[in-house]
């Protein structure tokens, strides 16, 4: 019904010149809404394309939605092989694709932001792509929010600078945005806006995920969270399931665990840091009849894969709109298909909260049955393996960091957030060094009494650059503990330097002076005398007498005097 009503609004306002900005359901079929009509225009020509003229543009914010659109363009295609289309994507050679479109021409190119704005620079490759797209009739954005999003604006005004100002532009999306309606504004020429809702529905109260949906939600603590949810894949082994989680280093973490917790079932993980690997894993994933896709919100949007029975959402998105891009991956074109969420009991006016924000009302779901705790083998996993051990830490970092900028704060607050609990439910043995938990104590969170260090990676490779780093260090820090001495406190310090200046004061007194004690008794003495015969109490004759006597008696002073006299 949705894509009948897209049909019939899109495609005569583009064939009569006019811009879309289109927002329908998610799952409602928007990207035959714009195929179809671009392949039209392109098709009523009247000066045909040549082989190095572009006429339709599709950009869209990730590779996968491109490689998805590019697959249902080649099935129109097959029934006219006077078009070629191009895609220009991430995670290939740019070189060969400057090198494909130089040799095989592109009438259609199908994009991601980044590589297209890199493809209108590479003229010195010998690409003019600025005066390929002199000829376009058509752009599109697909998933426009998201591409406004993913921070893709700077690219966007960039591209857009090299297109004609006469073409038909169509921006498509599940959900419209302030950032949307200034790309609107920008972009368009006196744009025609449709909304697809369902029949008897006021606008102001859309429900924004399928009408086929069955949108559910769980109350979890921390750390029986991963035990529900192995419980509940288990319990779902054959039927096809996303799993999604709020940061790639999670995806990376739970992803590798539930390999092993979860047997006879395909595993696959996806995340926006692999940069090679996705297209395959993605086209894998797509031809199962069963299996888990563990990933992050880059498969949240516009993403058609096969028969999905259930979309899980382990952590809540970051942003509303994102909640319910994420269960648009299930029951979609008219389908079936189940959504479920797990919420920390401080969490649940996240219920309320989409409701009315998003107009996406959730239902209790019944316990899970026959929930096994699964920690414990979490923990061995980190034990046995370094590699895990570290992908736990760096998970739960990130999950922390990811819940601190979480769009609805009033909701997700850092500060009530368990961390021990949370710490728990990660199967960690130690908590890590990070900002969060500076200067708090956690008494509930029982710590393994082992030496981390000791962890080895079980690649013997791994393990093995790892003994070379930790050798290398060591050698580093031995000079440093034979030269080392313990700091003392600056006042004690400083009393010790004093009192070693005296010393040596009173040392170098003692060796330059001539005068011992004895010699000072002598000198006392003469002053006396002195003083005597001033005031008339001896003559001079027994003064003289004195001081010949006392200079003979001792060494120095007689020497004193003979050298004296030899001066004269």
């Amino acid at each position: 019904m949705f894509l009948i009503i897209l049909f019939s609004a899109c495609i005569p306002l583009f064939m009569s010149n006019k811009d879309v900005a289109a927002e329908a359901v998610t799952g409602s079929g928007k990207t035959l809404a714009f195929v179809i009509p671009a392949l039209e225009i392109l098709l009523k020509r009247e000066e045909k394309l040549k082989k190095m003229q572009v006429g339709a543009l599709i950009i869209t914010p990730t590779r996968e939605l491109a490689l998805q659109i590019s697959e249902v363009m080649g099935r129109f295609l097959q029934g006219f092989p006077q078009f070629r289309q191009i895609l220009l994507i991430g995670g290939s050679n740019p070189i060969e694709d400057v090198e494909k479109f130089k040799t095989q021409g592109a009438n259609i190119i199908i994009a991601t932001p980044g590589r297209l704005e890199d493809m209108f620079r590479r003229k010195a490759d010998g690409l003019d792509l600025a005066t390929a797209v002199k000829s376009l009739d058509v752009l599109v954005l697909d998933e426009a929010d998201r591409l406004l999003d993913m921070g893709f604006e700077a690219s966007l005004n960039t591209i857009l600078g090299y297109l004609p100002k006469q073409r038909r532009t169509g921006l498509f999306s599940a959900t419209q945005t302030q950032e949307l309606e200034k790309l609107v504004r920008a972009g368009l020429r006196n744009p025609v806006r449709i909304t697809v809702k369902e029949k008897g529905v006021a606008a102001s109260s859309v429900q924004k995920t399928p009408a086929r949906l069955s949108n559910y939600y769980a109350i979890c603590r921390a750390e029986e969270k991963f035990n529900a949810l192995v419980a509940f894949l288990r319990q779902h082994k054959h039927e096809k399931q996303l799993v999604f989680f709020s940061t790639c280093a999670c995806v990376e973490y739970f992803g590798k665990a539930l390999e092993v917790l979860i047997k006879n079932v395909s595993i696959h993980c996806i995340h926006g840091k692999m940069k090679h690997k996705r297209n395959k894993i993605f086209a894998d994933f797509r031809a199962l009849k069963s299996g888990i896709l563990v990933c992050t919100d880059v498969m949240a949007r516009g993403i058609d894969i096969p028969e999905v029975n259930w979309v899980l959402q382990y952590d809540p998105p970051s942003s509303a709109s994102s909640f319910v891009h994420r269960c648009g991956r299930t029951a979609r074109i008219g389908n079936q298909g189940n959504a479920l969420v797990f919420l920390l009991p401080m969490e649940e006016s996240y219920v309320n909260f989409l409701s009315i924000n998003q107009k996406c009302p959730l239902q209790p779901y019944p316990p899970v049955k026959d929930v096994v705790d699964v920690l414990p083998k979490l923990k061995a996993m980190a034990l046995g393996d370094r590699a895990m051990f570290e992908k736990g830490m760096k998970a739960f970092v990130s999950c922390v960091q990811a819940y601190a900028k979480h769009e609805c704060s009033l909701i997700f607050r850092i500060k009530d957030l368990d961390f021990a609990a949370l710490a728990r439910g990660f199967g960690l043995i130690r908590l890590p060094k990070m900002p969060e938990l500076r200067g708090k104590t956690f008494p509930d969170f029982k710590q393994e009494a082992i030496d981390t260090d000791s962890i080895r990676f079980k690649d013997k490779n791994r393990e093995k650059q790892r003994q070379k780093w930790l050798a290398e260090q060591k050698e580093k820090e031995m000079p440093l503990k034979k030269n080392f001495i313990k700091n003392k406190a600056w006042s004690k310090q400083k009393i010790k330097k004093d009192k070693k200046k005296k010393k040596a004061a009173k040392r170098k007194l003692d060796e330059e002076s001539d005068v011992d004690d004895e010699d000072l008794n002598e000198l006392l003495n003469d002053t006396r005398l002195l003083k005597k015969l001033k005031k008339g109490k001896i003559s001079e004759e027994d003064f003289d007498k004195h001081l010949s006597s006392a200079g003979s008696s001792h060494p120095k002073r007689a020497e004193v005097d003979r050298s004296e006299g030899d001066g004269e």
